[in-house]
């Protein structure tokens, strides 16, 4: 279902109510493709290369330390964009697209308040192999409770090309492999409800994710921060 400029906001709704959150309720992920078509979806991709050629794309960290960078871990190269940035037009739009999805969603997720949202994580696996081993997106209530994904990835075969998200439904007999698809956005279930891992990539692999947060959730992890963050001073001053 393309999704052009000037797109209804009936279509976002019948796409949320009809399709995201049962979807969502009843297996906990949910994928729709030609998100955008081609046109936008086109440039959205020549906006992530240029970031990608001009070297903004550093190695991915590992959220439990923040600086650390561990390719046998994670293989991906990332960046940080909040949309409004030159270059990231397209990008932006893409953005405010999920941004009126997820929230014609809140009210049947039974979740709290959505009020923020992540940056959007700009990533590419170069291709030689690297993947990222299984994990959970927010194993430790950090406030994240919807994970979205944006692939770029045209021509590819999951065969040839590997790079499959697979996801281990918590508490299902089954995995969900979700191949990269150009044009495909994804919504999953942030929490331990859905570990998942990114299988090596034999070619270059792009995604743009944006992650949502709980309200309560993700002020009581401010909360609990501010706290060892204190304490913490407060034992260095006694030492």
């Amino acid at each position: 279902m393309p999704l052009i400029e000037h797109i209804m906001d009936s279509d976002l709704e019948r796409l949320a109510l009809d399709q995201v959150v049962p979807a969502l309720l009843d297996q906990g992920f949910f994928y729709v493709d030609s998100f955008l078509g081609d046109l936008v979806g086109d440039i959205v991709l020549d906006q992530v290369r240029e970031m990608h050629r001009s070297g903004m794309l550093q190695d991915g960290r590992l959220a439990a330390t923040g600086r650390v960078s561990r390719t046998d871990i994670r293989g991906d190269k990332t960046a940080w964009v909040s949309g409004p940035e030159s270059g990231c037009e397209a990008i932006n739009f893409l953005l405010t697209l999920i941004d009126k999805l997820v929230s014609l969603c809140i009210c049947r997720l039974g979740k709290s308040v959505i009020r923020e949202r992540s940056k959007a994580m700009v990533a590419c696996y170069p291709g030689n192999g690297t993947g990222y081993v299984k994990h959970v997106d927010n194993p430790n209530g950090d406030g994240r409770c919807v994970t979205c994904i944006y692939y770029l990835n045209k021509n590819w075969n999951a065969t040839e090309h590997g790079g499959i998200l697979r996801i281990f439904p918590e508490g299902k007999s089954y995995v969900a492999d979700i191949e990269p698809l150009f044009d495909r956005l994804l919504f999953f279930w942030s929490d331990r409800r859905n570990p998942h891992e990114v299988q090596p990539s034999y070619a270059t692999r792009y995604a743009i994710t944006v992650w949502y947060f709980d309200s309560e959730e993700r002020a009581e992890a401010k909360r609990r921060f501010r706290n060892l963050t204190a304490s913490t001073v407060q034992e260095g001053s006694s030492t």
